[in-house]
C-alpha cells in the first residue's frame, strides 16, 4: 500500500492542470509553512510549504510540497491558479506570514502583486500581550490604575493596526513602557512566571514584528467591511488537516524528504477531488463572509 501510494504521488507530479470552463475574475492565494520530523541523518525537521487558492465563487484548491524534495512549489502554485480559472485579467491577491522566502516563492510563481501580511499572525502576538496585561498584579498602590491604562493601550494598539494605522502603533507601545516601572519587583507564580516580564517580551515581539513587516500591512478593517479576506487562518487550518494531523501531531513517525513529499501530493489530490473518478471534491463552496472547513479525509 505504501509503495503504491508513493507511485501515485510520483505520477501526480506530471499531471497537467485542468482549466475550468469559466474564468475567475479574482483569486486569493495564501502560502504558509510548517515542519515535520525527518528520519535522515542531519535532518531533524523538514520544512513543508502549503497553501490554497480560492475564488470568490467558492472554488478552492490546496497544494503542498516538502522543501528540496523534487516538487517545484512554484509550479504547484501556477497549476492551482490555472485550475481555478486564472487568466491574464484575473486579479490575484496573496497572503503570507511575512517570511521573505514565501514572498520570493510567490513572486517566482508569477504573483507580481506584493503579498499582504495576514492578520492571523499579528493577532496572535497581540493576544499574547493582552493576556499578559490582564495578568498584571494590583497588590500595591498605583498598580491598579497602571494596569487599567496598559490594558486600554493594548486595545488601542490592536485598533490602530486593524485600521491600517500601524505607523502610530509605537505611540501605544511607548505609553505602555512609560508606566511599566510601576510593576518593578512584581512577583509571579512559580509555574506561569512574572506577568510584567511576559508583557515586556510580548510588546518587544510585537514591536519587532511590525518594524520588519510594516511594508506589507494594509487597512484590515476596510477589507473586512468589503467582505474581503484579511488573513491566512484558512491556510493555518489547511496545514493542520493536510500535514500536521496526519504527519506530525500526536504521531511518532519520521519521514524521508521524498516519501513525505509524495504522500503530500496524494493527500492534496484527494482533497482537490483529482485522484481517480471515484473521488469527489471534498470542499464545500466558500462564502465571502468566512471559510468553512474541509471535510476530513
Amino acid at each position: 500500500m505504501r509503495d503504491h501510494t508513493l507511485q501515485v504521488g510520483a505520477q501526480l507530479g506530471n499531471a497537467p492542470a485542468i482549466r475550468p470552463a469559466a474564468a475567475a475574475s479574482a483569486v486569493t492565494v495564501s502560502l504558509d509553512s510548517t515542519f515535520i520530523r525527518g528520519c535522515d541523518d542531519g535532518e531533524r525537521h523538514l520544512e513543508v510549504r502549503v497553501g490554497n487558492v480560492e475564488t470568490a465563487a467558492g472554488g478552492r484548491q490546496v497544494f503542498g510540497a516538502v522543501v528540496k524534495a523534487g516538487t517545484d512549489i512554484t509550479e504547484l502554485i501556477r497549476g492551482n491558479l490555472q485550475a481555478v480559472g486564472q487568466t491574464d485579467d484575473t486579479e490575484v491577491t496573496a497572503f503570507t506570514d511575512g517570511c521573505s522566502g514565501l514572498r520570493s516563492t510567490l513572486a517566482d510563481a508569477g504573483v507580481t502583486k506584493p503579498p499582504i501580511l495576514d492578520w492571523f499572525h499579528i493577532a496572535m502576538r497581540l493576544q499574547h500581550a493582552k493576556q499578559a496585561a490582564r495578568g498584571l498584579s494590583i497588590d500595591e498602590p498605583g498598580r491598579e490604575q497602571a494596569k487599567a491604562a496598559i490594558i486600554e493601550e493594548v486595545e488601542r494598539l490592536r485598533w490602530r493596526i486593524w485600521n491600517g494605522k500601524a505607523k502610530n502603533a509605537r505611540l501605544s507601545i511607548d505609553r505602555i513602557r512609560k508606566v511599566m516601572h510601576v510593576f518593578k519587583g512584581e512577583h509571579g507564580h512559580r509555574m506561569t512566571g512574572v506577568p510584567s516580564r511576559k508583557l515586556w517580551r510580548a510588546l518587544h515581539e510585537v514591536d519587532r514584528y511590525l518594524n520588519r513587516q510594516s511594508s506589507w500591512l494594509v487597512d484590515y478593517a476596510r477589507r473586512y467591511r468589503a467582505g474581503l479576506r484579511v488573513g491566512t487562518s484558512i491556510t493555518e487550518g489547511t496545514a493542520n488537516f493536510l500535514v500536521n494531523r496526519r504527519m506530525n501531531k500526536s504521531q511518532q513517525m519520521r519521514w524521508s524528504r521524498r516519501g513525505a513529499d509524495l504522500l503530500l501530493q496524494v493527500r492534496c489530490a484527494v482533497y482537490n477531488g483529482t485522484l481517480g473518478s471515484g473521488f469527489g471534491h471534498l470542499f464545500e463552496p466558500l462564502p465571502n463572509q468566512g471559510p468553512q472547513w474541509a471535510k476530513a479525509a
